[in-house]
């Protein structure tokens, strides 16, 4: 039996992945002052042990401003780099690429951890020791009625900030980590400068959409020049607004050529998030419903695409590669679910060879494997999870 397209090793740039399963960066909002603890590594970990080909680190903050809440990891300090080459060391160690998403959150910044709201901060909060802090975004425009009012900045901001990124990237370079992502989606800094219902700049960072995407193409070419030319980097974008008079597919289709000219290897296609929580429910939501943006961006753009989206099952993953739609499948809340399902869905659809279990680590595949027989003679020749 020929192995899956799912399961087949991939090189991007100078990297290879021994599959095409990365797992999403699923903010955990249990930071101390940006340090990434033992959550993290058990969190993450926990992901490479299960077979994913790639683990993206939740959205690192390349300043301390740009967090979205007190509890976000950072990347802002020397003090940050260690824990997070604890845990790319151990991805790495366990057979994944280590990875991390680079963010700045802008207007979105000093909100509620989710669990007490997912809003700007309040009295409640206050009484936590969680205090608000000044938020920044192309536009003096806040988030929503009751948000902070973003300071707005202006070009030498602009140029400090660029600096940050830079030194943030360097971090990432020395912490380990063999794949980055630009964040530019869900509402958050660079995405806020591409939406004209958040930028409403008049000077040359604002206008028509070549000056939206100014801000956004200088990040990246920044954090381009910093990181190895033998690492891929990724942009992750929302595709779509999902709100009249924002972003549409054909403006990101654009952003996707002028960021390939600049050195991005994929691009990581979710939606959504200008207004509301990144994961607010504005644009219809099925299984795969993000699948389209990213095969038509692949197509028009000529860019290897990450597929994200409620991509829960392993045919359904298979599918999305081997029609053609993406080059990479994105995990994220699933992997919540099912820190295995990469191996689950190597089983599912009858990849490996040799011993059943022969992907998994040792330590549990030398257990497994001499269980199954007995299970055989219980159950019948179906493996669990083989033929969902």
């Amino acid at each position: 039996m020929s192995q899956p397209l799912l399961f087949q090793p991939i090189t991007l740039a100078g990297v290879s992945s021994r599959n095409r399963i990365l797992i999403s960066p699923m903010c955990q909002y249990s930071a101390t002052d940006g340090i990434a603890g033992d959550w993290h590594l058990v969190h993450l970990g926990k992901f490479a042990q299960g077979g994913a080909g790639l683990v993206m680190v939740e959205a690192a903050a390349v300043t301390a401003e740009g967090r979205i809440t007190h509890g976000d990891v950072g990347i802002w300090n020397d003090a940050q780099i260690a824990p997070l080459a604890r845990i790319a060391a151990f991805l790495k160690d366990n057979g994944a690429v280590p990875s991390i998403q680079l963010a700045h959150a802008g207007r979105k910044a000093s909100m509620q951890r989710p669990w007490y709201g997912n809003a700007a901060l309040d009295a409640a909060d206050h009484a936590r020791g969680d205090l608000p802090w000044r938020t920044v975004a192309p536009s003096a425009i806040p988030m929503d009625e009751g948000w902070l009012m973003p300071h707005a900045l202006d070009v030498n901001e602009l140029a400090a900030l660029r600096e940050q990124w830079r030194r943030a990237t360097l971090r990432a370079v020395e912490a380990g980590f063999e794949f980055v992502e630009v964040h530019c989606a869900h509402g958050y800094l660079l995405h806020e400068f591409l939406s004209p219902l958040s930028n409403r700049r008049t000077d040359a960072y604002g206008g028509d959409r070549a000056g939206r995407m100014r801000y956004p193409l200088e990040i990246i070419e920044t954090v381009r020049a910093a990181w190895p030319a033998e690492r891929p980097l990724s942009v992750r974008i929302s595709s779509v607004d999902g709100v009249e008079g924002g972003i549409v597919l054909e403006d990101q289709i654009a952003f996707a050529r002028e960021a390939k000219a600049r050195g991005v290897d994929l691009i990581d296609c979710s939606s959504g998030g200008l207004l509301g929580s990144a994961t607010a429910a504005r644009i219809p939501r099925g299984y795969g419903f993000q699948v389209p943006y990213a095969s038509e961006i692949r197509r028009a753009a000529d860019i290897a695409t990450i597929a994200v989206g409620l991509i829960l099952h392993p045919q359904q993953a298979e599918d999305v590669l081997a029609n053609g739609h993406a080059d990479l499948v994105a995990i994220g809340r699933e992997a919540l679910f099912d820190p295995n399902w990469p191996l689950h869905a190597e089983l599912a659809l009858g990849g490996g060879s040799g011993e059943v279990f022969a992907s998994w680590p040792k330590q549990y595949g030398w257990w497994l494997e001499r269980r199954e027989p007995g299970l055989r003679k219980l159950d019948g020749p179906a493996l669990p999870f083989r033929s969902a």
